[in-house]
């Protein structure tokens, strides 16, 4: 297991394309943050959805996505809606 699998919110996939699109330790992506993060991955891979999304933003503050306040919830389902549709 490396660094970023040992997020939480993080498996060997989305490690792997978090690595793919140039993000390799946990400091790279708390510099890049969730959404630019999620973005790359998007760019890779049309799959990645909102779960995908807040599991970054989870990862990121060291929680488990399903601990996520309503308003990061909120504002998260926004950017994905515009970015996404």
């Amino acid at each position: 297991m490396t660094e970023l699998s040992r997020l939480p919110n993080i498996g060997k996939v989305v490690e792997a394309q978090l690595n793919e699109v140039g993000i390799s330790t946990e400091a790279d992506l708390k510099a890049v943050g969730s959404k630019q993060a999620w973005l790359r991955i998007l760019a890779i891979d049309d799959s990645a959805c909102i779960n995908r999304l807040m599991a970054l933003e989870g990862a990121v503050r060291g929680v488990k996505k399903s601990t996520l306040s309503d308003e990061v919830k909120t504002e998260l389902k926004k950017f994905y809606r515009e970015h996404k549709g």
